[in-house]
């Protein structure tokens, strides 16, 4: 059985696609299918490309027990539309994007990730770096329940 590759995209991959990682890392790894499911990270733009993720979203993470601190901030690859089965955009600006720079057979691999959500009303994950402590754990909670609808949906669909 080949790995279901997972990859979360956001603008500069400091705040909202590092804390999905994070999450939906340990999510796979506490349901035990770290060797089927694989998960990554990337922004948009190389802002803060070799940049670890933004403390608030760190600080965050760790008041529910994940754990962002080893990832590092990289930029959205040409190589990543082949080498991903899920690309899971935060925003329609990113989905945007993402659907300019993808290759037309890879188009199918490309969603908004709040639709795999079976709780958010708005479909897009808000960017918390401008704001307060609140933004940050809001985007959180949002991305919990995203993680796991996404999760459920990848071993109802995608897996044995």
């Amino acid at each position: 059985m080949e790995m279901v590759k997972v990859l979360f995209v956001c603008t500069g991959n400091i705040c909202r696609s590092p804390t999905a990682e994070g999450i939906f890392a340990a999510m796979v790894k506490e349901r035990g299918l770290s060797e089927l499911v694989g998960v990554d990270s990337a922004g948009i733009e190389r802002y803060h490309v070799g940049e670890y993720p933004d403390r608030r979203s760190v600080k965050a993470a760790k008041t529910r027990g994940y754990d962002l601190d080893e990832l590092v901030a990289r930029q959205v690859s040409s190589e990543d539309f082949k080498n991903f089965d899920l690309i899971l955009a935060m925003d329609t600006g990113h989905l945007d994007s993402l659907k300019r720079k993808c290759p037309p057979d890879d188009l199918r691999k490309i969603h908004l990730f709040l639709n795999f959500s079976e709780k958010a009303a708005n479909k897009s994950v808000p960017d918390p770096y401008y704001g307060d402590w609140t933004g940050f754990m809001r985007v959180l909670e949002m991305i919990e329940d995203g993680c796991k609808g996404l999760l459920n949906h990848i071993q109802g669909n995608l897996l044995p």
